[in-house]
């Protein structure tokens, strides 16, 4: 049979990169088997769950690539994919399993349960649910209704426990003492995670799950759901959790609070899929730089390692260099353009002009890691007026007869033609042999009268793709500031 898998955000918040890790292993498995992937939104928390949050979802999913068979906006023979339009279902599974004999009401109040879980703790005890509605009476329980004190249904767990295959981390057991007999529909009538997760899942025909570790010890009440409603269970499989270089376990004090940053700040999608992707599994060899259809050619749970991964920016940023290296110029400059735009720059000449954007990204790959860093690099070049580096003038700038070096390489590359690479290079190296000194010493201040920085790619490039009347009046206003210092 081909697998069924799920994606189950919460919109509770935008997609992370745990849950973009999460989706993405779904995605290649379904791909890999040729199988269904389905998503489906989790939106029982009213309270905390929004619209906003559902199409910061879906945007991510759809930046990544991660496309669905079946789910919001695609629909499919399981509608709806949104659990606050699934309720009756969630109460029918519920009165089944009272009528069943696998579940109970509780009438517990929320106080109670508070000071019976503080007195525990008071004797370094773990608390768990002591079962007092269990017994309850038939006329206990008309009274209590007739009264309409609030009522939950709790899963009346069997003392046989569970245990699953998972398909990461092998057998795993709990027993029957281990697991408390857990609420399954709240006393508002609205579904526990539990209940509706399980329903879902039955209902969808999903056979394999594959979702974060900290959803094991979610997992034997899962697999106890599905027994007692007569389902069958599916595979599953935890994967590691993805830590900060901290080794704590990644949030938004390590960064991107959502998938779509990584978008704004520069990051192509498929180097995030290729770097999620290695984040707790591997291809089986050493192979780091992999393309989406050969992820999917090598993807297997197999490959999922036990341990947690941690999460590298300096590796992304290496990878997303590896990208950017490889990309054809027309695409790259199609996904840098709009960064320039926001940065005011998409109207410069240089840029606007096709063919001189294409040689400024050429001049400017070699050291991107980022589509961003294109725009920081660019800027010095792009605008009128050159704001020297202090740590650059300090540098390079201190030379009391630079003014007379500057002054005759202006009058050489006046007469530069063609006003290429080599000329250039020749009219630079040539002025500094004329005047006794290092072709180093002009070459680093000339750098940085057309940068004002210390960096830059190849100089002589730069000139050129400057042009003449762009080199000639940064040199100008270099003249003028070394002036107005001995001044």
């Amino acid at each position: 049979m081909a697998p069924r898998v799920r994606f189950a955000p919460s919109p509770t918040g935008y997609l992370h990169v745990g849950g973009a890790r999460t989706a993405l292993f779904n995605w290649l498995y379904a791909h890999r088997l040729d199988g269904t992937f389905v998503l489906r939104i989790e939106d029982t928390d009213v309270e905390r769950s929004s619209q906003d949050m559902v199409t910061g979802i879906l945007d991510g999913m759809r930046w990544l690539g991660l496309s669905w068979d079946e789910g919001p906006e695609t629909g499919g023979p399981h509608a709806p994919y949104f659990q606050s339009e699934r309720l009756d279902r969630y109460r029918a599974a519920a009165d089944r399993l009272l009528k069943d004999g696998h579940a109970y009401y509780c009438y517990c109040t929320p106080d109670r349960l508070r000071e019976e879980r503080e007195r525990a703790e008071a004797r370094g005890e773990a608390w768990q649910y002591d079962r007092a509605c269990l017994d309850l009476s038939a006329d206990q329980i008309r009274e209590l209704g007739a009264a309409g004190a609030p009522k939950a249904i709790r899963f009346k767990v069997p003392p046989s426990g569970a245990a699953f295959d998972d398909a990461v981390h092998g057998p795993i057991a709990f027993d029957g003492a281990s697991i408390e007999d857990f609420v399954i529909l709240r006393s508002d009538q609205y579904p526990t995670y539990h209940l509706s997760v399980v329903v879902d899942d039955s209902d969808m025909g999903i056979t394999d799950v594959i979702r974060g570790d900290d959803h094991i010890s979610n997992t034997p009440k899962h697999v106890l759901l599905f027994q007692a409603l007569g389902a069958s269970v599916p595979r599953f499989a935890h994967v590691p959790l993805i830590l900060g270089a901290d080794k704590k376990r990644l949030s938004k004090r390590h960064g991107a609070t959502s998938v779509m940053e990584y978008q704004r700040q520069g990051y192509l999608a498929p180097a995030v899929v290729n770097f999620l992707a290695l984040l707790g599994w591997s291809p089986g060899d050493d192979r780091e730089l992999m393309t989406t259809q050969e992820l999917i050619d090598s993807f297997a749970l197999e490959g999922i390692s036990g341990g947690n991964a941690v999460f590298n920016t300096e590796k992304l940023d290496w990878m997303n260099g590896q990208y950017i290296a490889k990309m054809p110029i027309e695409d790259l400059a199609a996904a840098v353009r709009p960064f320039f735009d926001e940065g005011g720059l998409g109207v410069h000449p240089l840029v606007a002009d096709p063919r001189a954007f294409h040689r400024l990204l050429e001049l400017l790959r070699p050291r991107a890691k980022r589509l961003t860093e294109f725009v920081e690099q660019s800027r010095p070049l792009l605008t009128e007026v050159v704001v020297y580096e202090q740590e650059a003038v300090n540098k390079h700038l201190t030379s009391p007869e630079l003014a007379g070096h500057i002054t005759a390489l202006v009058d050489g590359l006046d007469a530069a033609t063609p006003f290429d690479e080599a000329q250039i290079e020749a009219v630079v190296r040539g002025t500094a042999t004329t005047r006794g000194i290092k072709a180093g010493a002009l070459i680093h201040a000339t750098r940085v009268a057309v940068t004002g920085r210390t960096q830059s790619p190849g100089l002589f490039e730069v000139l050129a793709w400057l042009g003449r009347d762009r080199v000639q009046a940064r040199l100008s206003q270099l003249l003028e500031f070394l002036g107005t210092r001995v001044s």
